[in-house]
């Protein structure tokens, strides 16, 4: 993550958490010669909606201008936006959220033949986690250890 990256988050937090929202990711990032800024917020229990990301975007904007020096002097564009049902799952609140709920796992290497598994995340520790699978018809428990997590995400179950 960009080096002044934290004092972004020190400024925004106060912000975001004073409107009962929830600071769920951020990340500044070059894309096609463009620097944006990312900032993804949620709200409990139904989610965060387009006006009031809006009005929480023109005080984001208005704090960031105010921060001196500025952390982040080269040009860029401001997004703010709601992480999607499909959020990564990156925090601790977000791994407590995640319990017993549906999702998504990414693998670096392949285990049981497979790169990915979807499932029901009965728990977790610093190890590994443990995901209910389903196999055909029958459901079935899986260990994975963390270091072969290359993502993991809430999903929706079909």
């Amino acid at each position: 993550m960009f080096k002044n990256i934290d004092k972004v988050i020190e400024v925004i937090t106060p912000l975001v958490h004073a409107r009962g929202d929830e600071l769920v990711d951020i990340e500044y990032v070059k894309e096609n010669n463009q620097n944006y800024l990312r900032i993804y917020v949620d709200r409990e229990p139904n989610g965060i909606d387009i006006d009031e990301i809006a009005t929480l975007s023109e005080s984001v904007s208005e704090q960031l201008d105010l921060i001196n020096p500025d952390p982040l002097p080269d040009p860029y564009i401001l997004e703010l936006s709601s992480p999607g049902v499909e959020r990564p799952i990156k925090t601790e609140a977000d791994w407590c959220k995640a319990k017993n709920d549906y999702v998504h796992v990414g693998l670096y290497k392949k285990i049981n033949g497979q790169k990915s598994y979807e499932g029901t995340l009965l728990d977790y520790d610093m190890d590994k986690i443990i995901l209910e699978i389903k196999i055909k018809t029958q459901q079935k428990k899986i260990a994975i250890p963390h270091n072969m997590i290359a993502n993991i995400r809430f999903a929706i179950k079909f």
